[in-house]
């Protein structure tokens, strides 16, 4: 699924732009989600995590160029997209590694030929991920970036590089979802990140923040099967 962010401080070209995107991937059976921004500053205090911003640059305050450069600095390495009224900020774009610069007004058929590209950029870029609601929010979650997810009742913790992200869910249904994906079952409370494992025994991993999460007895020696198997899958093992 595509987490796109469209932002613009003309309120009518932020809704077009919107609305042009979803037509055209409804039409081509591209599952996706996307959110409207109408200044920079909202879109650099948004907590998700977007594969595709399509970015204005003649804004107030913050301008697009600006608010790109900042968030290159928040490690932002996904697609970016901008559209101006204007073409004479084409080079600067260059330096803040924009994939496309479109001038308005934008056509659909232009804008359908950008968004396919930008599509299959993004997927071939990620990681793989999930998407959790919280605060009645969709937010993608990057599981290259979470260490453990852990259940206490019914709020799930999912552990990361960033911090701890609480939300509501059933440890077994994410269990399904990750099927393949790297993690394994290694307790009935915590599904742990394979690739982040550092050394382990029968009762713990050791993961490579320092963090331990616990190994059931009984689960052991699938969890030797599923690291095993992984570890020979990402090459580390002939």
């Amino acid at each position: 699924m595509l987490s796109i962010a469209v932002c613009d401080d003309k309120i009518p070209d932020c809704c077009n732009i919107a609305k042009g995107i979803k037509d055209i991937l409804e039409e081509e059976g591209i599952p996706f989600i996307i959110k409207q921004f109408n200044s920079s500053s909202a879109l650099l205090n948004s907590t998700e995590c977007f594969d595709i911003i399509f970015l204005d640059i003649i804004m107030d305050g913050i301008n697009g160029m600006e608010a790109a450069q900042l968030l290159r600095n928040k490690s932002f390495n996904q697609v970016l997209i901008f559209i101006s009224s204007s073409s004479k900020y084409v080079f600067e774009a260059y330096d803040v590694e924009a994939f496309w610069y479109l001038v308005k007004p934008v056509s659909k058929s232009r804008l359908k030929k950008v968004l396919i590209k930008a599509a299959r950029k993004s997927f071939n870029n990620q990681d793989g991920f999930i998407i959790i609601n919280k605060d009645r929010q969709n937010k993608k979650l990057l599981l290259k970036d979470i260490y453990y997810f852990e259940v206490k009742g019914r709020i799930i913790y999912a552990h990361g590089i960033s911090g701890i992200t609480a939300y509501y869910g059933q440890i077994g249904n994410l269990e399904k979802d990750l099927a393949g994906k790297g993690f394994s079952r290694c307790h009935k409370s915590f599904l742990v990140n394979l690739g982040h494992v550092d050394i382990y025994n029968r009762q713990e991993a050791v993961l490579d923040n320092g963090e331990r999460v616990a190994i059931a007895k009984r689960r052991y020696n699938t969890f030797c099967k599923e690291i095993l198997m992984y570890m020979k899958k990402a090459g580390g093992i002939g």
